[in-house]
């Protein structure tokens, strides 16, 4: 990697006080180690790896994007290995950033804890939230959940990613997120702990005159002779209809895969299609009565297990701690349409 100075994106490289040969090509001694990673530099590396830009860490920190370069260069040259890598115009953890990021998060976190603490003592309750969610949960209650819990702790900041069902698991064991919204399993994957889960129905979304719509124990052989439009794989409930759709057809007809639940939804809305998932997503058209919903009734057919889930590794923050309490109270008194 080029020197350090140069990951101030867009501007020209400082020259080192010292060569260009930064960083070292062996690490120094433990106590000159221990004098450089002071917490400052945490703080500062923690930041632009969260943010993959030295301008976004440097807003972020209220300090110069010289000063956040500046620490990021101590460090590599106190190591020996580049943290970063240039990726067009952002930044990327290398190897040895990859690895240092997961352990100064266990260092830093305890510090952050501490001031949310400080500052809830003081009556300011601040802090912030890594949510992860599935898209039918986004497209749902949790906007309403969000805006409730914001309304009580103004001064919480929330960062909320959108993915699919694995990837929320994977980001929560990685402590990359602090409370996430998934379908999951019957058992949860390991280092998951699952706060409340509700079980949905699987069905088919339709127009209310669509043929379906009359069909008395729908199933899913009932649905393969007209437009279909189902979930790719990457969503969670694919993997749950698939054997039953094999097992339904030899050959299988066309029908438009998706990986967007919105996308089901707007082409149940378009009249030609019937899209096959829970009713999660679409809890606005069911009750203005633009579309109806209509469960599957293959035998076997499991429900769709949706769950509130957090890391099983360690205590939450006052922020998170606070929204994952809100949460759970919020969810077990929805209504939810196909819920058994």
């Amino acid at each position: 990697m080029p020197r350090s100075d140069a990951l101030s994106e867009g501007g020209p490289a400082q020259a080192h006080d010292s060569d260009d040969t930064r960083p070292r090509k062996s690490a120094l001694s433990p106590a000159l180690l221990a004098r450089v990673f002071h917490q400052p530099s945490l703080i500062y590396f923690n930041a632009v790896a969260e943010c993959l830009s030295i301008r976004e860490a440097s807003r972020r920190l209220n300090v110069s994007s010289s000063a956040v370069s500046r620490q990021i260069g101590q460090m590599e040259d106190a190591l020996g290995l580049s943290l970063f890598e240039r990726e067009v115009r952002r930044l990327k953890l290398s190897p040895a950033g990859e690895i240092l990021f997961r352990h100064t998060r266990r260092i830093t976190t305890p510090l952050e804890s501490a001031m949310a603490e400080l500052d809830m003592l003081r009556g300011l309750r601040t802090g912030q939230v890594r949510i992860a969610t599935i898209e039918s949960v986004g497209l749902s209650f949790l906007p309403d959940l969000i805006a409730e819990f914001g309304s009580r702790h103004p001064r919480i900041h929330m960062d909320v990613a959108v993915l699919p069902a694995a990837d929320v698991l994977s980001r929560l064991v990685a402590g990359e997120v602090d409370v996430g919204f998934s379908f999951i399993a019957a058992a949860p994957p390991p280092r998951i702990e699952v706060a409340l889960r509700r079980d949905v129905r699987i069905g088919v979304l339709m127009v209310p005159d669509h043929p379906l719509a009359a069909v008395p124990n729908l199933t899913i052989a009932d649905c393969l002779s007209h437009p279909l439009a189902v979930a790719k794989p990457e969503i969670s409930i694919r993997s749950v209809i698939e054997p039953f759709m094999a097992r339904a057809m030899m050959v299988q007809p066309p029908m438009v895969e998706a990986d967007s639940i919105r996308m089901l939804v707007e082409l149940a809305r378009s009249g030609r299609y019937a899209s096959v998932m829970t009713p999660i997503g679409a809890q606005g058209e069911i009750a203005s009565g633009s579309l109806t919903f209509r469960r599957l009734e293959d035998p076997g057919l499991p429900a769709n297990r949706f769950a509130l889930v957090v890391s099983s590794g360690g205590e939450l923050r006052y922020a998170p701690a606070a929204f994952y309490e809100h949460a759970k109270h919020f969810m077990s008194t929805i209504e939810l349409p196909g819920a058994l």
